[in-house]
């Protein structure tokens, strides 16, 4: 697929807790930024921050839209979020169902008045 607006993508992110995976998903679905938003059970994060090595337990979101909503999803997570620099990481789709592709299209698209 080449590199457009319309490619989709999934965006994986992190957050403290399953409250506030909920309210990220939420908040991204209803400002049509994603089609879609999985909240995954409870993961265990090590990683270096401000020169220690530390293990937390998160939870990790896969959110599904397209290339040309990341910049304002990125915005809308860390308005938000309780992380300082929290991870937002977006992946290419390398291939997808026509049906899906078309759903997740008309989704994040705005809403015809």
């Amino acid at each position: 697929m080449a590199e457009s607006d319309e490619e989709p993508i999934v965006v994986l992110m992190t957050a403290a807790n399953r409250e506030e995976a909920g309210r990220i998903a939420e908040e991204l679905v209803s400002a049509r930024l994603a089609a879609c938003v999985q909240i995954l059970p409870e993961i265990q994060s090590v990683y270096r921050w401000q020169g220690k090595v530390e293990r937390e337990t998160e939870v990790l979101l896969l959110a599904k839209t397209i290339r040309g909503k990341f910049h304002e999803l990125d915005q809308k997570v860390r308005e938000g979020h309780s992380y300082a620099t929290p991870e937002i990481i977006a992946l290419p789709i390398t291939a997808i169902s026509e049906p899906y592709l078309e759903w997740l299209g008309a989704t994040v698209a705005p809403a015809e008045e």
